[in-house]
């Protein structure tokens, strides 16, 4: 038996361990193949008009635009990645991408992390309230408290002078999730971009600026320090070659005095946003449900492993199943993602696919709570069956292959589909390291429209189906199997 089960567990944690490099290697070998230098660009595509995605779920927006033009100048290629602000940051800085453009102001604390290309665009903060309010100034926003987005110039403006008015800031990773907080009047007021503002109310959005634009500062492209120079002296080169030609004036006329910037003829009912983004939502819904089930099948392979192990009756393999079980569950899922995916790179100097990072994170995080309800499955069985088995001659291997295992494992198949359902929320977290999963689906979509409460239904309502043919087959198995 011990053979055999040291057999089974060499061969998971070989498939495990070779599923990983496989995909890392085939990532570095597809960059390589290609023809012409191909570069992964961050980009935080819920900041329209200088990045989002329109309704062909293509991105667009001015840094985008930009981007593409200097690209088609300079001969190379990018591959666009989208993520959050921070996300995009911590990648560049990892060496996960090669580079950044996201309405990321130069500043100075920045330059000493980043090399900056010049500037492709100059912008301002402006101050905006809900219809109706009081407010009408910055001195009125005293003892109040105002919404901001991270990383934004408008952030940055905002802790700039919070003492001097006496105001406290909150902070959020979109821009709609900031405006929302304004008109529920959880804040007075919040800070964002002139452009991005602007956008937003054309879009419908229920706020009124009342400041002019202050504090401007430059927008840069951004590489990590000291890396990617030839891709940093392209990208100047493309500026200055675009804006010599016209080519840039006519992209930011595109979105701030044009149509560029504000999708026409979109119907934003409940149905109609279905129907619109229904190729968008399915694929993320698609993505979802591929992660999982990769996710889960690995999971499943490493909490078996670490389960048993903490079932056989060597005190050094329990200390390795306790101590494996305490590490994964104690650590947040959104921690471990991040390590996983800017923070291995950063050792290791390889880049780590995002998809892979996910499936990673979830066999570590899934694959300990696995571990630990088998081992606890095993162990519920009444130890006195073990002690009869043994007493009739049965070795230790053979009484739990026929007489403990089969107990316990029939024990643990409702929590094994109730983890099922775990693993398919919590991708929704994976949105962090730029997964297209069904959750970072919605926050595109709500980037272009700002229908943040329809579209966040639409999304429950997708996870909701899922979960409940999921919860029919958990009682079906129950019933089918008297558990």
């Amino acid at each position: 038996m011990k053979k055999r089960f040291w057999k089974w567990a060499l061969g998971s944690l070989i498939a495990i361990i070779s599923f990983s490099c496989l995909s890392l290697m085939g990532n570095q070998n597809s960059v390589k193949a290609a023809g012409e230098p191909t570069y992964q660009i961050g980009t935080d595509v819920t900041f329209p008009p200088f990045e989002f995605a329109n309704s062909q779920n293509k991105y667009v927006g001015i840094d985008i635009d930009i981007l593409n033009a200097i690209a088609k100048d300079q001969g190379f290629k990018v591959n666009i990645k989208p993520t959050s602000f921070n996300g995009a940051i911590q990648a560049t800085q990892s060496g996960q991408l090669d580079g950044m453009i996201a309405g990321m102001s130069i500043t100075p604390q920045r330059k000493a992390t980043f090399d900056f290309s010049k500037p492709y665009f100059e912008s301002g903060v402006v101050t905006a309230v809900k219809p109706g309010s009081d407010i009408k100034s910055l001195n009125q926003l005293r003892g109040k408290k105002v919404a901001v987005k991270t990383g934004t110039e408008g952030a940055e403006y905002a802790d700039k002078i919070k003492n001097k008015y006496g105001f406290k800031v909150t902070t959020f990773d979109q821009s709609n999730d900031m405006y929302q907080d304004v008109m529920t009047g959880n804040s007075a007021a919040c800070f964002d971009d002139s452009p991005v503002m602007q956008y937003g109310i054309k879009q419908g959005l229920k706020l009124k600026i009342i400041t002019k634009p202050a504090m401007s500062g430059p927008y840069g492209f951004a590489v990590d320090k000291g890396k990617n120079k030839v891709l940093l002296t392209k990208f100047n080169n493309g500026l200055a070659h675009i804006k010599k030609t016209g080519e840039y004036q006519k992209i930011v006329d595109k979105y701030l005095n044009g149509k560029g910037g504000t999708p026409m003829g979109e119907d934003n009912s409940f149905f109609g946003l279905i129907k619109q983004n229904k190729t968008v939502l399915f694929n993320g819904l698609m993505e979802t449900l591929w992660l999982t089930i990769v996710s889960i099948f690995f999971a499943t392979l490493f909490g078996l492993i670490f389960g048993l192990l903490g079932v056989l009756p060597n005190k050094f393999c329990q200390g390795v199943s306790t101590t494996v079980i305490y590490i994964f569950r104690g650590l947040p899922l959104l921690v471990l993602a991040l390590f996983i995916y800017t923070g291995i790179p950063s050792l290791t100097g390889t880049k780590v696919p995002a998809f892979v990072a996910g499936v990673i994170t979830l066999m570590f995080n899934e694959g300990a709570y696995i571990a630990a309800f088998t081992k606890g499955g095993i162990q519920s069985v009444d130890t006195g069956q073990m002690e009869a088995a043994r007493s009739l001659g049965l070795p230790f291997g053979k009484a739990m292959r026929k007489i403990i295992l089969p107990q316990g494992i029939r024990l643990i198949i409702p929590s094994f589909v109730n983890q099922l359902i775990i693993t398919l929320k919590d991708t929704s977290i994976l949105s962090v390291i730029g997964i297209l999963e069904l959750t970072q689906t919605g926050k595109i979509i709500i980037a272009r429209n700002l229908q943040g409460f329809k579209v966040w239904t639409i999304v429950a309502i997708m996870y909701l189906i899922i979960i409940t043919v999921l919860t029919w087959i958990s009682n079906w198995i129950k019933r089918s199997y008297k558990l």
